[in-house]
């Protein structure tokens, strides 16, 4: 907090000492002045006795003769005076011998001085003979002006009055600056320390000795409050210490040190309320251990609790993908998983958890192995409440313990019977390669121009052998999350590009491979040598491969996707963007990157025609791919107007089921000769129409 300068200690005493000193100094020069007038008033008075016995015996002198020249010398001599406004000479009961009288004067502040002094002042002195008749011949009469000597008054007032508030001022600033120096600026300084101390730990940050005050007054006061704040301090610490105990106490399990159920609540609330604003799922995972009860009865209570503190450390395993981790009592747990976008990744955990329980627990020199049944609900799926979606958790791993042990199972019957397919896919989906389960198909791409085939997208089918024909959008997301994409990826590409090399040698040879590329791939390290090795080993000339990448894989690490497309390009490749449209389609990330054709989703195609919104959205991204020198493919063609449509816009290429669907090997070549036999007859009619 920062003192204003009009509340500070020396401002207040630099006003008080101000006043009083100006009005001490006023009183002390009004003294002085008074005292001055009564000097002033004696010198008028001094003044005419020194005027008057000057001119005496000149004076007496012309009285006696009756010398009337002579006495009008005297007087023109007293009017030599400034002050001097009349003179007479001569015997008071005859006429004067001589006499003179000027006019007052007229000075500024005249009405003050004869306030002062009066008008004028009358003197006289007797004339004598000389001894020893001492004859009486007359008088000598004088009137002083006083106005000469009052302006000399008022200006030796005002100097006087000037000089006591200057001097008195001056002494107000001496006081004012000994004051801040000594005091309100130590003051300022340890306010300044005092405000930068931590409420929280006030002892950590003592006040600071000032140099030159150790042992006055505020060096005392000083080490007194360094020796408040540190007790403070203690004190403090002491009592938040037992605080925290007691919350701890109150909120955690004794036992294992997790948060008990109060406190999950509130956790979870705050868990929920934050999920709500960032639309995004949670799950809650309450996990049971099977038959506590017999390891309690066989190693007794204290190994059982010794088991209960191994099993929260193995769930604390898998803290960094919690929200919170919590025990319910006995041998129950809670797990909350935020921040889920699908069910499976909370099936995921409650697997991983499942597995982590089932590795043997050494106890008492013997090894137990536990079996764990999990209950997940979730948010908010499966409701808003935090108390009701703990207590679903909960009713759902009861109902799952009294069916079957250690497993896991979702509130809602048909999800956990999704998530039990999706898992025992993802468990087959493993040795699906070394089984020989995946088969490859290609589907031809056109070229409006020359209307030829260009080349062909080549798409993985996954025969399982108990469910027949898995659809990729399903096994593609298990094999990237799993890892196995990577091997099933380069199986792939080894497979077209042998496939393409056939093309090659039956006269195709200016037929491209087109090969999808999952987010997983595009940021393996080894991706560009792999697919030199690969053109090198089936001798394929440059341009002949064609990678598609999603917007969405290249968004999740642009300036590396940037850096592996670049390798590739190197290597000699084509680069596609697939999908376009349905992802963040930013023209900024278009010219950062080595693109060659950008492919519009089907689903903007398919409803070209009777969706504005779709067809100007067609009309966009090929103009846009024409202003950056693009190629442009549409994929999902499936009728002869949608064709119209998007050559009439500019599309260079198509690619749909108005072509073909996709294809296994043979009946892709089958399809490639008829398809040239077709082209050769359309173009034998054109020719022969153009001839007539």
């Amino acid at each position: 907090m920062k003192l204003e300068h009009r509340h500070s200690l020396s401002v207040k005493l630099l006003r008080l000492v101000l006043m009083w000193a100006i009005l001490v100094g006023i009183i002390l020069s009004c003294g002085q002045i008074l005292y001055d007038l009564r000097q002033e008033r004696k010198l008028i008075d001094d003044s005419a006795t020194q005027i008057l016995a000057m001119a005496r015996d000149p004076a007496t002198q012309a009285v006696y003769s009756l010398d009337r020249e002579m006495a009008t010398q005297v007087v023109e001599g007293l009017f030599e005076y400034q002050a001097v406004r009349f003179a007479s000479i001569g015997h008071p009961d005859e006429t004067p011998l001589s006499q003179r009288e000027r006019p007052l004067s007229d000075p500024p502040f005249r009405t003050l001085t004869d306030h002062l002094f009066g008008v004028d002042q009358h003197y006289a002195i007797e004339l004598y003979g000389r001894p020893p008749f001492n004859e009486y011949y007359g008088d000598l009469r004088l009137t002083l002006d006083t106005a000469p000597f009052g302006q000399d008054f008022l200006r030796r007032s005002m100097v006087i009055l000037l000089a006591g508030i200057l001097r008195a001022m001056a002494m107000a600033f001496v006081l004012y600056l000994l004051y801040h120096l000594l005091l309100t600026k130590p003051l300022a300084r340890i306010i300044h320390h005092i405000a930068e101390i931590n409420p929280d730990k006030p002892g950590s940050a003592p006040i600071p000795m000032i140099p030159g005050h150790e042992k006055n007054e505020l060096g005392l006061w000083i080490g007194k409050a360094n020796e408040l704040l540190d007790s403070i301090q203690r004190n403090s610490m002491k009592r938040r210490e037992a605080e925290a105990s007691m919350l701890r106490m109150a909120q955690h399990d004794n036992l294992t040190g997790l948060p008990n159920r109060s406190m999950l609540q509130d956790q979870l609330n705050r868990i929920l309320a934050d999920a709500g604003r960032r639309q995004r799922g949670v799950a809650i995972l309450c996990c049971g251990i099977d038959d506590f009860k017999e390891v309690n009865e066989q190693f007794g209570y204290q190994s059982g609790d010794r088991l209960l503190i191994s099993v929260a450390d193995r769930l604390r395993a898998n803290s960094g993908r919690l929200g919170s981790l919590a025990r319910l009592g006995g041998d129950q747990f809670a797990l909350v998983q935020t921040g889920i976008n699908e069910p499976y990744e909370a099936a995921e955990l409650a697997q991983t958890i499942l597995d982590d329980l089932g590795q043997p627990f050494d106890l008492d020199e013997q090894r137990v192995s536990l079996g764990a049944t999990i209950g997940i609900t979730l948010f908010p799926d499966d409701g808003d409440n935090a108390e009701k979606l703990l207590q679903k958790a909960e009713q759902t791993m009861m109902l799952a313990k009294g069916r079957s042990r250690n497993r896991y199972q979702f509130y809602i019957a048909s999800l956990d019977s999704e998530m039990r397919v999706r898992r025992e896919l993802e468990k087959d989906l493993r040795g699906a390669l070394d089984r020989n389960e995946f088969y490859l198909v290609y589907q031809p791409q056109i070229c409006y121009d020359e209307h030829r085939v260009t080349g062909a997208e080549a798409l993985i089918r996954w025969v399982h052998p108990e469910r027949g024909l898995v659809p990729p959008d399903l096994f593609i997301p298990l094999a990237e999350q799993n890892g196995s994409i990577i091997q099933i990826g380069e199986w792939v590409m080894d497979q077209a590009c042998a496939e393409l090399r056939t093309w090659h040698d039956l006269g195709y040879d200016n037929l491209r491979m087109a090969i999808n590329l999952s987010t997983v791939q595009l940021h393996h390290s080894e991706l560009s040598r792999s697919v030199t090795n690969l053109m090198q080993r089936y001798a394929l000339p440059p341009l002949s491969l064609e990678m598609e990448v999603t917007e969405t894989g290249l968004m999740e690490d642009i300036s590396a996707a940037a850096a592996h497309l670049n390798s590739l390009k190197k290597a000699g490749v084509h680069i596609a963007i697939d999908d376009f449209g349905t992802g963040y389609s930013s023209l900024s990330y278009l010219r950062g990157l080595p693109l060659d054709k950008i492919k519009i989703d089907k689903s903007f195609v398919q409803d070209v025609l009777v969706d504005e919104d779709d067809a100007t959205i067609v009309r966009a991204i090929i103009q846009l791919a024409r202003s950056l020198n693009m190629h442009v493919i549409a994929e999902g063609v499936e009728t002869i107007e949608q064709e119209a449509y998007i050559i009439a816009q500019g599309c260079s290429e198509g690619q749909g089921y108005l072509y073909s669907k996709p294809l296994e090997s043979k009946a892709f070549i089958d399809w490639l000769q008829a398809f040239d036999q077709q082209s050769q007859a359309d173009r034998t009619v054109r020719h022969q129409t153009t001839r007539d």
